[in-house]
C-alpha cells in the first residue's frame, strides 16, 4: 500500500537517528518487529502531551487516552481519527489487527477489542514506534 510519506531504507535510518530513536526502532517500524514487554520507554510514562510516529511525526494519540493495560506496552483507548491504518495480520498462527501509521506505514503495534469503555479498544503500541511531545 502506498503511503503519502515515502523514504528509502537509509533515509528512514537517518530520520530515526535524528529523532533519538531507541535501539531496534528501525526493525520495529520498518520490519514489524516487536519490542520485549516492559522494556519500552513509554510503558510507564504518564505525562500530559501527545504521542507521534517516530518516523514521520504524524500525531497518533493524546496522552489522556493512555491507560495501564498491564501488558508491558503502552496502551491507548482511542487513536487520533485518520492517523492509523489497520491491516489484518495472520502471522504467528493468529488473527490480529496490525496498526500502522497512515502517513508513512510505520508498524506501530496491534489493536485489540479488550480495552476500556467507551471505545472498548486497546491500541497496544511499541514504544520504539512513538515519540512523545509534552503539552
Amino acid at each position: 500500500m502506498p503511503y503519502p510519506v515515502q523514504k528509502s531504507e537509509p533515509e528512514w535510518q537517518a530520520i530515526l537517528k535524528e529523532n533519538g530513536a531507541e535501539p531496534g526502532a528501525y526493525q520495529v517500524t520498518r520490519h514489524a518487529a516487536t519490542e520485549r514487554p516492559f522494556t519500552g520507554k513509554y510503558a510507564q510514562h504518564w505525562a500530559d502531551g501527545s504521542y507521534h510516529c517516530i518516523c514521520c511525526g504524524n500525531k497518533l494519540f493524546d496522552a489522556d487516552t493512555k491507560f495501564d493495560a498491564h501488558c508491558g506496552w503502552p496502551s491507548f483507548s482511542l487513536a487520533v481519527p485518520g492517523a492509523i491504518t489497520e491491516i489484518t495480520d495472520h502471522s504467528h498462527g493468529m488473527r490480529r489487527v496490525e496498526t500502522v501509521c497512515a502517513q508513512c506505514g510505520a508498524h506501530l503495534g496491534h489493536v485489540f477489542d479488550d480495552g476500556p469503555t467507551p471505545s472498548g479498544l486497546r491500541y497496544c503500541m511499541n514504544s520504539a514506534s512513538l515519540k512523545f511531545t509534552p503539552t
